[in-house]
């Protein structure tokens, strides 16, 4: 056997073996080892999610506001929001609120729009 047969019969095998080792340890390198970062991957999801939620209450209320009327926000619309759109059922009130604030900030709603997500 020569030299070339030899390194293409090495690659071959280290191949193999990075294949098997994928397929034993398949989803494991996206799923985090530690409890401590699943939950904080969970959280980061979850205000994720109510932000998203937020900035849809406070462009559909603006949708629905007429010519020069304030956009009414509320709480409870990021809540409904959260649930019907992204499957959350069980919002706290606090986060709900702490996202529509945040998204209020965000959007410049204070000239145009109205919450009851007080601080």
């Amino acid at each position: 056997m020569d030299g070339a047969t030899a390194v293409g019969i090495l690659v071959m095998a280290a191949g193999v073996a990075l294949m098997a080792t994928g397929a034993v340890r398949k989803g494991r390198a996206v799923r985090p080892l530690h409890a401590g970062r699943a939950r904080a991957a969970a959280d980061r999801a979850h205000a994720r999610v109510l932000l998203r939620a937020a900035g849809m209450a406070i462009a559909s209320a603006r949708e629905a506001a007429g010519h020069g009327e304030p956009a009414i926000v509320t709480v409870e619309d990021v809540m409904r929001l959260a649930a019907e759109h992204f499957g959350h059922p069980e919002v706290p009130r606090d986060h709900a609120a702490a996202a529509l604030r945040d998204a209020y900030e965000r959007a410049a709603c204070a000239a145009d729009c109205v919450t009851d997500a007080d601080g």
